[in-house]
């Protein structure tokens, strides 16, 4: 079987793992025991040695898909000459407590029912362990099936047999008549009969929390799927967000940039943060703060990313994978933790101080460990880093990590005011931060080229600069800034609503596609500039290249091809963040708060 296109990929979560459903009605990525974890089915980075759970229906096409309304439920519809069946594919979820509302059942559910004629529907189950490095042995489990050496067991409704590592389960159906199969990861499958009451459960529990959300306005339907996408890639545990549920899907076929997007990244954080709170889920903001400032508390300096338990975890490469379309190496873990990022600190000041805004419950312990990281950006921001982008290579004087920096400080001194913080050195911090934005107006932008620029010295544009107006370093209709903006439309853009990142030499091999989250906050970027009708059609554009299912990659090659890991965290905190700032171009009172939160005078 070909690679399906990356966007095709269904996305499946219970807040706790994730799984990947290919168009044919493969399962062909499941992670245990979470999202983070082993991927015994890893069919998507590995035709051949990659397990997978398949569905078939005898001489039916592709099943139609969607997923059913307000939840991250698939819902499959297979026709063809012999009859017709429905199901659907499934993490079991239910309601939990207050400060956790969806809690994970730990069970893959599929389920058929054949609506006309007669049907014979095959599934076959091949979980390999270790990323598809081994095969497992099945054995009987009381009224199931169980995967030596893993936590899987099934539970079926069908006959079955065992073929080598593979457990088939085949049977020809009637109208009328179902088959279920329940794949448990943690110790334990329910019974078949129990999969109707999970599938009401999962969604009356997804439709519960989306229905908390009392955003109406503009693009409403996209943010609201958008709002499911996050949740899904939440980790109950924690409150961590994932950057992507998946590894090494590339950002260019048959090429080597290829990572794993499994960990969170500080940068999503004040993105994150005010979605949470503008569209009405108050409460899983609050815990992904505390996630965020437990980081806080443990690290110094601070790492761009960490797992989702709170920790980083070493890369390393898996060559027994082929990887997506011949795309290798194969990765797990990430790298890039080990870089020095100093716009991260950045980000994080940035979510607290809109916390502090909108709920005003800092406390006075958190803002000791925030204070900590304000004074070290006030010693640090003569250095140089790695740069928002993880170049592999030497550092550099970026930029946007200078812009991220005086986010740092400007945080911080509001902070300390809103606080009443006498003793915080607030006088020498606004001196630091008012040097650096002199410095990086000075060094940072080029007269020649009418632009700010990737870094000191360089002529090479980058669009994370199009978050200057955004984090209120300077107006959105600053000429220089509007400059800005048109120069990284006409030169890094690969189609009218396509923005690659940069275009500088970054040490490794090949090429990237467009960048989605830079050319999402395209859009943000002219909203603040006054140019609403230019954001609404590149947003509408963007908007229109989702996949079947609504979801969004990390990037598209100029033919519109999905690249990178695959639904991405910050392509759909992006699409909010611009549907909102569209929504509020329409109410200048709202546009008007924006601004004032970000320090910004545009409006």
């Amino acid at each position: 079987m070909p690679f399906p296109p990356i966007d095709a990929y269904a996305f499946l979560s219970d807040t706790h793992t994730t799984a990947l459903v290919a168009p044919d009605g493969a399962v062909e990525w499941l992670c245990v025991p979470d999202a983070a974890g082993d991927a015994l089915l890893a069919r998507l980075l590995d035709r051949d040695v990659g397990g997978r759970c398949t569905l078939t229906v005898a001489g039916a096409p592709m099943p139609r898909r969607r997923y059913l309304p307000d939840t991250l439920v698939l819902e499959n519809r297979w026709s063809g000459p012999a009859g017709a069946a429905v199901g659907e594919d499934l993490l079991a979820v239910r309601p939990g407590a207050v400060d956790r509302p969806i809690h994970a059942e730990r069970v893959l559910v599929r389920r058929l029912r054949v609506t006309a004629g007669t049907l014979r529907v095959r599934a076959e189950l091949t979980p390999r362990p270790g990323y598809g490095s081994r095969p497992v042995r099945w054995r009987r489990d009381g009224p199931g099936w169980h995967a030596e050496g893993t936590a899987l067991r099934l539970r079926t409704d069908l006959p079955v047999t065992v073929e080598g590592g593979a457990l088939v389960a085949e049977a020809e159906l009637r109208a009328g008549q179902s088959a279920t199969l329940l794949l448990g990861y943690a110790d334990r499958a329910p019974d078949p009969a129990d999969a109707e009451a999970l599938r009401d459960r999962t969604c009356t529990t997804w439709r519960d929390w989306s229905a908390r959300g009392d955003y109406r306005g503009f693009a409403a339907d996209a943010v609201r799927h958008s709002a499911l996408v996050l949740r899904g890639l939440s980790y109950d545990e924690t409150g961590a967000l994932l950057a992507a549920p998946t590894t090494s899907l590339p950002e260019e076929i048959g090429g080597v940039r290829n990572w794993d997007y499994r960990f969170t990244w500080h940068r999503d954080a004040a993105l994150l943060l005010l979605a949470l709170f503008r569209l009405g889920h108050a409460e899983e903001g609050r815990r992904y703060l505390r996630f965020l400032l437990g980081i806080c508390a443990r690290q110094e300096p601070l790492a761009p990313l960490v797992g989702i338990h709170g920790h980083p975890t070493a890369e390393r490469e898996l060559p027994h994978l082929s990887g997506y379309a011949g795309s290798a190496p194969v990765r797990v873990g990430n790298g890039a933790a080990e870089q020095t990022q100093f716009d991260t600190y950045g980000h994080v000041l940035d979510a607290a101080l809109a916390y502090q805004q909108l709920t005003g419950e800092l406390t006075e312990p958190q803002w000791g460990l925030l204070r900590r990281h304000v004074e070290t950006m006030a010693r640090r921001w003569r250095e140089p880093d790695h740069g928002v982008w993880e170049i592999r290579g030497p550092c550099r004087h970026y930029v946007n990590s200078k812009v991220m920096t005086w986010v740092c400080l400007d945080r911080g001194i509001r902070l300390a005011g809103l606080l009443g913080d006498r003793d915080a050195p607030v006088d020498r911090w606004r001196r630091e931060r008012d040097a650096l934005h002199a410095e990086v107006v000075r060094r940072g932008y080029d007269e020649r080229i009418g632009s700010f620029v990737l870094a000191y010295g360089s002529t090479e544009l980058d669009a994370s600069l199009l978050r200057m107006p955004l984090v209120g370093f300077l107006p959105g209709d600053d000429p220089r800034v509007v400059a800005t903006v048109d120069r990284i439309r006409a030169d890094l853009a690969v189609a009218p609503d396509l923005i690659r990142r940069y275009r500088v030499d970054d040490g490794l091999p090949g090429t990237e596609g467009a960048f989605l989250l830079c050319s999402f906050e395209l859009v943000s970027a002219l909203v603040l500039a006054g140019r609403p009708g230019e954001a609404r059609e590149i947003f509408d554009r963007l908007a229109g290249r989702a996949g079947p299912l609504g979801l969004h990659p990390e990037e598209r090659a100029p033919d519109g091809t999905a690249l990178g890991n695959h639904p991405q965290a910050f392509t759909h905190l992006a699409l909010v963040e611009a549907a909102l700032n569209l929504d509020a171009a329409g109410d200048r009172d709202a546009l008007h708060a924006w601004a004032e939160r970000t320090g910004s005078v545009s409006a």
